[in-house]
């Protein structure tokens, strides 16, 4: 009797376990740059310049151009790093870019707009309303799934560059 009360119990841990919603860690190779290609819709992660995944991606609902301030709907193009990351995200889970720099600051307030911030790779809203191509403000959106494996490779300072 004993044995089973065990076995029981052993089978409610395993059952408790794959319930977590906690990301695992990643023990491949290290993700040492990302890079986005915003006309192609695509994204690599990396390690010394050998692609370990790729992803296809939407943008933001303007994507064409190069970020120029808050609620212009375009992804920002350039060199940033991995700065944060969101396991609470109201898009699945989120890493964030250090967006904005001090040029893209100085862009901005030459039009007299905030550049604006908050931009992060992402994975569906749980709206479904905003599901579709190039959908985001400006972020990269790829699906849940996807996000669980990039937020499980990607460490913080990672360097992500964006390119037209």
């Amino acid at each position: 009797m004993r044995a089973v009360i065990f076995a029981l119990l052993g089978v409610v841990v395993l059952i408790l376990a794959g319930c977590s919603s906690a990301v695992q860690p990643y023990t491949g190779p290290e993700v040492t740059r990302i890079a986005v290609y915003k006309d192609a819709r695509k994204m690599f992660l990396l390690n010394n310049g050998k692609i370990l995944k790729s992803y296809n991606i939407d943008l933001g609902f303007a994507p064409i151009g190069d970020k120029e301030f808050e609620g212009d709907g375009k992804t920002p193009e350039g060199a940033y790093r991995i700065d944060r990351r969101n396991p609470n995200s109201d898009f699945y889970l989120s890493i964030g870019l250090s967006y904005p720099n001090v040029n893209d600051v100085a862009e901005a307030r030459a039009q007299g707009k905030s550049p604006g911030g908050d931009i992060f790779i992402h994975g569906e809203s749980r709206n479904k309303n905003f599901r579709g191509t190039d959908w985001t403000w400006g972020c990269i959106s790829v699906s849940n799934q996807e996000m669980v494996e990039i937020y499980g490779m990607v460490k913080l300072n990672t360097v992500i560059t964006v390119s037209p």
